[in-house]
């Protein structure tokens, strides 16, 4: 992969169907240094071109003419050449509903329309952390991070993947997955785990179900656990830091936010 310096050295497929919308991002995108920019109306010929050659990234509406942008981004997580394109919504949506699949395929960020100039500059930084493998390795000293074996607990395959590569590039190399709460807390009895990742909402068992037995009924109740999910009810969330996760972080998240809370946490449990 090559390694990306800066703003400029982005390709970006932009999907919008409003013509003046797209003006309006290209002329912000070019205001950053980024020229490389083709715009498509519909989700069904943008893919069509990333199959031909894929950008680093694809911004898009939420309501194209063919398909809805969370369709769009989920389909490119199903196909082995796209599933590592970033991706930036746009949209004026509020809905969780809508919202949720796009933030579980793993969006580099949820822009609002309209977005202001910081908002599009922090979501493209965000995407170059996520691109650049080793951009952002974790440092704590007396760790050996590449030998850090973590559990990564999510329903969603997707998220997972998003999540791993984001680790990845931290310099974590040392994963076991799980689909839910019940399956995490099996593996947890009997494997040893230096971090546990988790989401919140899940079947079988949720996030704050399996850091309760985490902290309650395993025999490694002091491994740091970071939950990163899209729950937004603060009742729930409270909860959840009451029974004993180490640090919460929405998704999408920010690479860099999620490397200054692993270098925080890992310090604590030396």
């Amino acid at each position: 992969m090559t390694f990306l310096t800066g703003l400029s050295d982005l390709s970006v497929y932009l999907v919008e169907p409003s013509g003046a919308q797209a003006q309006f991002i290209e002329a912000r995108l070019g205001e950053l240094g980024i020229a490389r920019v083709k715009t498509f109306k519909d989700g069904g010929a943008a893919l069509e071109a990333m199959r031909e050659m894929p950008p680093e990234v694809v911004i898009s509406a939420m309501y194209l003419k063919d398909m809805t942008g969370a369709q769009l981004v989920e389909q490119m997580r199903c196909e082995e050449d796209l599933k590592g394109v970033a991706f930036i919504l746009v949209s004026s949506e509020t809905n969780r509903h809508y919202l949720d699949p796009v933030r579980q395929a793993g969006a580099s960020a949820i822009l609002p329309k309209p977005f202001e100039m910081r908002q599009l500059k922090t979501a493209l930084a965000a995407t170059l952390d996520y691109l650049n493998p080793g951009n952002l390795r974790i440092a704590v000293d007396n760790v050996d991070i590449e030998g850090l074996k973590v559990l990564l607990v999510d329903d969603s395959r997707t998220a997972r993947a998003f999540i791993r590569h984001v680790l990845e590039n931290l310099g974590i190399a040392n994963f076991v997955e799980a689909e839910n709460g019940k399956q995490a807390a099996q593996i947890i009895q009997e494997q040893y785990f230096d971090l546990i990742v988790t989401d919140y909402n899940m079947p079988e068992m949720d996030g704050k179900e399996l850091v309760e037995f985490i902290r309650g009924k395993s025999w490694q109740s002091s491994v740091p656990v970071l939950m990163v999910s899209s729950e937004s009810d603060e009742n729930r969330l409270a909860a959840v830091e009451q029974a004993g996760v180490s640090a919460l972080c929405d998704k999408p998240f920010e690479p860099t936010l999620v490397k200054s809370l692993l270098e925080k946490m890992l310090s604590e449990s030396l």
